[in-house]
Parts: structure tokens; C-alpha cells; sequence
């Protein structure tokens, strides 16, 4: 697992423009569902519980938020606005270090929480909590280098770019990266001085609640944060508030588009839409084999299938070696360990977020079938989790398949022969977030990387593999051209571009006419 460590935080948080955190939030309190304006109050919306993938058993239960406090939320939140905004950068990076603080002393508890609300197994949870502590650094790095200031001496006057925050930003959360992903939208969100209304997922609202939790303990100012639980209802009231000036969303390409929608005719919205991909891994030459294998298991299966970068479309240049190759890959997925999240020793592919997600998975893989597919290795369901599935392999190359993400644990498998039909093959999706090359030259990784049109593409390493270091985001149907990842900082932040003079002075030269405004 990775290793990870904190700098010491910065204690100070003395802007005198800055509200002080009331006494009052500063104690743990019991968790109600919401937290809005500093208060953790109960939600007045209809009834939401949320089952264990693993067993069925009930592992939150409250209510919904109602229209009126989606929008007491937002208005919560751009009350704190101008205050936040004023803080020092100095001031708001102590808070996220702060912050940092929390998850680590608290990492057991949110890999179990993680666990627990959406089947991951524990190590892969335990993993997510890590990446979340490693982001405030990154993000930090990130605000620094993606906005700073620069300037200009020109002829007697400064040409100066800065940048101020967007204002009130909505954080929409997805279940399966439901702490690290929207960390990776709120702390770029609060170090460019905005502030957030944050939604989680309403498949995995208790870390929410906790992820909350952990920025009241790090000592955000009141309205700085607000939580609200719900599903797209509860999201659409806060989205359709005047205040609300950006909406980060992280989701399915359906969600996406409907908030797209919503948000028509609102061009002073930002908003940044991260919406998954119908991925290819072209496999040129799957030398040496049992790294290919490894590979493309880690791209295809890992997290069950449910990473927006999975690969979906495993295209394989024909030739006898990778004939071997898939012979070997078919051998080996069904020796994949599936099983529950805290079973002894650890699955590698837990559960799905909820049996109907099996039964979705199962059903793409009979459409496959019906539609020409041949399953060298299928997907079944456990005879005791209605949530786990185990993964498959299709052979579709002689099927007509739709350009849809399957999103769990099946690999559609599509012979081509050669580089040219596998490029082509690749880009036969209206998606383009992730894609892979397995094996081939340093020449076919830059007509790969030229031709192939996804955000992320990568050579020799899994597509379920990304850097925080670097930009995180699709073209296409699988985002709007806003990346996340290190990137986040840009659509977290507007530029403003000043011409400055220390003294009122004439132009060295009038225009033609101004001569007698002279004294």
C-alpha cells in the first residue's frame, strides 16, 4: 500500500476579515444528516436509508434535505463567501493541512465507513483514504503553480494577473471514490478562497458525513462548508439557486447531461463534468506475457469494474503470440479472488454498489451474448451476495454492440489485424476519457497518443492508473473539457487581468482631437 506523511501545519488563522468558528462547532457533536450554517441538523426531505452491498443490512438511515434547505445551503454558503475569499492563502492552506491531520488520525475509521457503505474490500479502501491525505500536498502544489501571480513592467505602467474565486461551488459526489474524489474538488474549491455546498452521493452519505466532519474539526469557518444528503431532486434545487456559482460533477454521462441541461442559458456557471468512457486497451504485443495479463486485469477488474478509467474494450492485434495471450487471460480471470469486503485472505473484486448494479452487469453480458458475443469467460453472480459479481470476458468481434459503459466487471474483447484497425477501433466510441497501449514501439505509442482521442492515455500502465500530479479529465461524451486532478485549480478560480500605475500620467503621445483637453 502506499506510504504517505504530512507536513506540520501552519497554526495560524488570523485574517481579522475571517468570521471565527463559533465554540459551538468546534466540540464533536452527534452526527444528524445535514450540516448547514455551522449546525448539524436533520434532513426534512423523504426517508433515505442505505444498505450494505455486502449483506443488506441497513448502514445509515435518515432523510433527504428539502428543497428549502438545499437553498438555505447556498445561501449559507455565499454568506461566508467574502469572508473566506479575504483569508490569506497562507490562512486557507493551514486549514486544508488541518484537514490532512484529520484523515490520518482517523484513517481506520474511513476506510471501514468506505467500506462498509459501498463494498470496497478493505485493503482497496484503506488505499482511497491515503490518496485523499496525499491530495492536500498535491493540491496545494497545484493552486500555487496553476494560479499565480505574475506581472509585467511595461511602458510607465504593470500588466498584473491575478486571480479571485468563482464564489459558491456545488461538489456532486460519486459512490466509488466517495472521499477521495470530491476532496479532490473541495480542497482546490476552498484553497482558491470559494466556498462549498457538498452532496454526496446518496449511496454512500456517511462519508459524507464524516468527510464533513473532518473540515468542521479542522476548523472551517462557519458556512465555509455545508452538507446535504439526497438524490438528484435535492441536487437540482441547489443548482437552480441564483448564488450557486459553479457545479463540479462527478457521475454517469446521463447525470451529467441532465445537469448540462439544467444548466442552459446560465453561461455564469462554471461548471466541470467528469463522466466516465467506454475505454480501450489496444494490445499491440503482450510481451512478457505475465505482465500483460496482470495488466490487463488491473485495468479492467480492479474496483470491480467501477473506475471511470476501467477498461471496458480489450482490442488485440491478431497474430499467434496474442492468440497464446488471451488463451492465458481467459485462464486467469476466473482465478481472480472475489468475495466479501473484510473476508480473510483479502478478494481482489468485492462487491458492486448494490445487487441492482449486478443485475445490470449480467444483463449487458446477455445483450453481448444475444448480439454475437461468445463468453470465453462469464460473469456470474455469488450464490449468497446478490452484489458480487465475478468478472467476465466477451468475445465481441463478430457482434454488433452499442457504444455503452458497462460499469463492473466485464471486458469486451475485439479482434483487429492490425495497429491501423486497432487505432480505428479505438476511437469507435463517442467517449474519450481513458486509453491504453500494451506493448508496440515508441513510434506507435506517439501515432497512439496523436490519433487515439481520450484525456488520458497511457503506454505499458493500466488505464485504472492516473498521477495526481497531472490533469485528470476526457473529451467527448466523457467530460466538458474541464480536468480535474491538477487541473482542478483552473475552473476553480476566474483570472483577472489589471493595467496598473502608481501615478496618473498623460500617454506619451494624444490622439488626434485630445489636444485641447490639456489646461
Amino acid at each position: 500500500m502506499p506510504t504517505f506523511g504530512n507536513r506540520p501545519p501552519d497554526r495560524g488563522f488570523t485574517n481579522p476579515k475571517a468570521r471565527p468558528l463559533p465554540e459551538s462547532t468546534r466540540r464533536e457533536e452527534p452526527l444528524s444528516d445535514l450540516f448547514i450554517e455551522g449546525n448539524w441538523i436533520a434532513g426534512e426531505g423523504p426517508p433515505l436509508n442505505r444498505t450494505s452491498p455486502a449483506d443488506e443490512s441497513t448502514v445509515w438511515s435518515g432523510r433527504q434535505a428539502s428543497g428549502d434547505q438545499a437553498r438555505t445551503a447556498i445561501q449559507s454558503a455565499a454568506g461566508a463567501s467574502a469572508d473566506w475569499a479575504a483569508c490569506s492563502l497562507a490562512d486557507r492552506i493551514a486549514v486544508v493541512r488541518r484537514f490532512g491531520e484529520q484523515l490520518a488520525s482517523r484513517r481506520d475509521e474511513f476506510a471501514h465507513c468506505i467500506s462498509q457503505q459501498v463494498g470496497k474490500p478493505v485493503w482497496e479502501a484503506a488505499t482511497e483514504v491515503a490518496t485523499s491525505i496525499a491530495k492536500v500536498e498535491v493540491s496545494i502544489a497545484a493552486i500555487d503553480d496553476r494560479t499565480p501571480v505574475t506581472q509585467q513592467d511595461l511602458d510607465g505602467f504593470r500588466a498584473v494577473g491575478r486571480y479571485r474565486p468563482v464564489g459558491v461551488m456545488l461538489v456532486l459526489g460519486p459512490f466509488n471514490f466517495p472521499l477521495h474524489l470530491p476532496g479532490g474538488q473541495i480542497i482546490p474549491a476552498l484553497l482558491a478562497g470559494n466556498t462549498v455546498v457538498f452532496k454526496p452521493s446518496e449511496l454512500a452519505p456517511a462519508v459524507g458525513q464524516m468527510l464533513v466532519q473532518a473540515w468542521q474539526a479542522a476548523g472551517l469557518p462557519t458556512g465555509v462548508i455545508n452538507l446535504l444528503q439526497g438524490d438528484a431532486k435535492v441536487a437540482a434545487a441547489a443548482i437552480d439557486h441564483p448564488k450557486t456559482g459553479g457545479v463540479l460533477f462527478t457521475g454517469s454521462r446521463t447525470a451529467g447531461a441532465a445537469i448540462h441541461r439544467q444548466l442552459a442559458g446560465r453561461p455564469e456557471v462554471q461548471l466541470a463534468l467528469e463522466m466516465g468512457g467506454n475505454n480501450p486497451l489496444v494490445v499491440a504485443d503482450a510481451q512478457p506475457m505475465a505482465a500483460a495479463i496482470d495488466l490487463v486485469i488491473q485495468s479492467a477488474f480492479l474496483s470491480a469494474g467501477q473506475r471511470c478509467t476501467c477498461a471496458r474494450r480489450l482490442i488485440v492485434v491478431e497474430s499467434p503470440e496474442n492468440r497464446e495471450f488471451v488463451k492465458r487471460l481467459a485462464a486467469a480471470i476466473p482465478r481472480i479472488r472475489c468475495g466479501l469486503p473484510d473476508a480473510d485472505p483479502p478478494p481482489f473484486c468485492g462487491p458492486l454498489i448494490s445487487p441492482a448494479a449486478a443485475e445490470k452487469v449480467l444483463a449487458i453480458q446477455a445483450a453481448l451474448c444475444q448480439q454475437g458475443g461468445l463468453p470465453l469467460v462469464a460473469a456470474s453472480r455469488d450464490s449468497v451476495c446478490r452484489a458480487l459479481v465475478s468478472p467476465g470476458l466477451i468475445d465481441v468481434t463478430a457482434a454488433d454492440v452499442d457504444d455503452e459503459e458497462c460499469f463492473g466487471p466485464l471486458l469486451q474483447l475485439q479482434w483487429v489485424d492490425d495497429f491501423d484497425a486497432a487505432i480505428a477501433a479505438a476511437n469507435a466510441t463517442r467517449f474519450g476519457l481513458a486509453a491504453g497501449l500494451v506493448g508496440g514501439s515508441a513510434d506507435d505509442f506517439a501515432r497512439f497518443r496523436h490519433e487515439v482521442r481520450a484525456g488520458v492515455i497511457n503506454w505499458n500502465r493500466q488505464t485504472t492508473g492516473a498521477s495526481g500530479r497531472l490533469a485528470f479529465g476526457g473529451i467527448g461524451e466523457s467530460g466538458n473539457h474541464r480536468p480535474a486532478g491538477y487541473f482542478a485549480a483552473d475552473f476553480c478560480s476566474d483570472p483577472v487581468a489589471s493595467l496598473e500605475s502608481d501615478r496618473l500620467a498623460p500617454p506619451a503621445s494624444l490622439l488626434p482631437g485630445l489636444e485641447d483637453t490639456q489646461p
